[in-house]
């Protein structure tokens, strides 16, 4: 088990023996990305109802999908943790099989738990890999409506060898996709509305992280410039990158006049997890009710703007304490 500070601290029989060192060591998040742990159902709940106390750390716990049934979902959104789910394919002579079912089928226990999780992909590893097979394992991974999606390569800067089916250039692709969507969806917070907006463009997730790789490369932030580190970047930042590319896309699918809906959804949205995140209160100037842009009709772009009425109001996004809440000022 590790600490922020990337330390050895204790083992996992010694933190279920001995909670109390949590608070003693003034530990705030924990990492269990044990291979054991991940495969051990009953200790995963184990620590889980511990770190369900209050006053817990974070915690993520690398998973096995296999593991995961609905009482660890529920456990696991009875607590302040992540799951990490490699979201991993399997080779049978000379095919690369993906159990498409189980995941979705996993996810969905999650999702309606309310759970928090994470998937981690790779590619070119497993023999007979492709570039097509992982832009279709991204898009599988974005429809399950994960929290975010983790690269370990791009953490290692470990790129895989070309093979006869893989090129070089492929896998170099491929880690700039990746770069993207770490950028865009994970560290962008985009999770609940991406969907929303990819809908109304008509377009898959791969190809529009595609696009928004070019994008980066364009305007000097992609994953050849040393000099940008979306971990680092204030997310306020990163949202406005999100909309100058959204805006963009809009402008190219002809279709500018749902803009300013889209605007207010993605700002209203990263307003409230900069206040869960950083404690951050805002106040926004928005084209729409907030109640309306936070319903049910925003899901639907097209139709939200053709049925609801724009109502320019100034709203104040704050920290009510159990959670963000917002008022008209």
């Amino acid at each position: 088990m590790q600490s922020t500070k990337g330390d050895v601290a204790f083992s996992i029989d010694s933190l279920l023996e001995q909670p109390e060192k949590l608070s003693e060591r003034g530990v705030t998040e924990l990492y269990l990305h044990d291979e054991a742990l991940s495969k051990d159902r009953k200790k995963i709940i184990q620590v889980l109802e511990l770190l369900s106390q209050k006053d817990s750390p974070f915690v993520s716990i690398l998973t096995n999908v296999q593991t995961i049934d609905r009482e660890l979902a529920q456990k696991a959104a009875d607590s302040l943790c992540s799951l990490e789910i490699p979201l991993t394919a399997s080779v049978k002579g000379e095919a690369l099989l993906f159990d498409k079912h189980l995941f979705a089928k996993k996810a969905l226990l999650l999702n309606e738990a309310g759970a928090v999780f994470g998937f981690s992909l790779d590619w070119g590893l497993l023999a007979n890999d492709r570039a097509k097979l992982f832009r279709e394992r991204l898009d599988f991974a974005i429809d399950q409506y994960p929290n975010h999606i983790d690269f370990p390569q791009l953490e290692s800067g470990e790129i895989a060898k070309s093979t006869a089916v893989f090129s070089s250039r492929d896998m170099e692709l491929c880690a700039d996709l990746a770069f993207a969507c770490q950028t865009f969806y994970s560290e962008g917070r985009a999770v609940p509305w991406f969907k929303t907006v990819l809908e109304s463009l008509r377009i898959k997730p791969a190809a529009f992280f595609s696009d928004f790789s070019e994008w980066q490369r364009c305007n000097n932030c992609g994953r050849s410039d040393t000099s940008f580190d979306p971990y680092k970047i204030p997310h306020a930042e990163l949202e406005k990158m999100q909309l100058l590319f959204l805006e963009q896309k809009y402008e190219e699918k002809n279709r500018s006049m749902w803009f300013s809906a889209v605007s207010d959804i993605v700002r209203i949205n990263g307003a409230f997890s900069r206040v869960v995140a950083e404690h951050e209160n805002c106040e926004l100037e928005l084209s729409y009710n907030p109640d309306d842009l936070l319903s049910p009709d925003a899901y639907d772009i097209a139709h939200f703007c053709d049925t609801v009425p724009m109502e320019n109001c100034r709203v104040s996004v704050y920290d009510a304490g159990d959670a963000p809440d917002y008022r008209l000022v």
